[in-house]
């Protein structure tokens, strides 16, 4: 269940190119955002994002992945959401 709309859905070539090689559909990450699993942050973090959903403001997760992660964010005004790798941010 969504606990807030995700908006235009954009992904960066790199955060597309790294899910197909761990062989990780990235919608999977976009459900497990928008439903509030907010992948591996802490307890601090998690909570903020609780707060943003609330609050409407910006809303962060991220995934570790094999070697790697995937950020996941949604705008505050709830416009777009972003795929994308850390360096790429």
């Amino acid at each position: 269940m969504a606990l807030f709309k995700s908006g235009s859905v954009v992904a960066t070539p790199g955060a597309l190119q790294f899910c197909e090689a761990q062989k990780i559909n990235p919608l999977s990450l976009l459900e497990r955002h928008i439903a509030g699993d907010w992948g591996d942050l802490d307890a601090a973090d998690a909570a903020a994002n609780f707060r943003a959903v609330q609050t409407d403001l910006r809303i962060f997760s991220s995934y570790k992945i094999g070697g790697g992660k995937v950020w996941v964010i949604t705008e505050a005004d709830r416009s777009s959401t972003c795929m994308l790798l850390p360096d790429e941010y």
